[in-house]
């Protein structure tokens, strides 16, 4: 409580009193993030141009409102890619994300699921050969 005493008029006196007040929201957040299945998708010759596969990604915590991926050379350290969708997930958080991969090889895959107050991240390396990946 602070007391202020003005004299505006020469004569006359105020006093304020008041508080000061703050709230603190603790929040749960997004508390972690794991891959639990990749599973190549089968094309035709003629859609063969790119290979397609499928991430299981499931969460604790809050649900997530967006999701990034992150493509990424085997050592994690030069980006080629970077991949963000808006995600609606109403009761468990279970996600199955596609991505495509221009050609064969051995990449990085950094699956970031975040929402208005945090974000989890998890990685895995994938070796994508010619619309196989293991």
């Amino acid at each position: 409580v602070e007391s202020v005493e003005d004299n505006p008029d020469g004569g006359c006196h105020i006093y304020r009193n008041g508080f000061y007040g703050n709230s603190i929201d603790i929040v749960e957040g997004i508390l972690e993030v794991n891959i639990i299945q990749m599973t190549s998708i089968q094309m035709t010759a003629s859609q063969a141009e790119n290979s397609l596969v499928d991430f299981v990604v499931t969460c604790q915590g809050s649900l997530p409102t967006d999701v990034c991926t992150v493509v990424s050379d085997p050592t994690c350290q030069v980006s080629k890619s970077v991949v963000c969708d808006p995600v609606v997930v109403t009761d468990e958080c279970l996600l199955t994300i596609r991505r495509a991969f221009e050609e064969p090889g051995t990449y990085c895959i950094n699956i970031t699921l975040g929402d208005d107050t945090s974000q989890a991240l998890a990685s895995a390396l994938i070796s994508v050969n010619g619309g196989e990946s293991t």
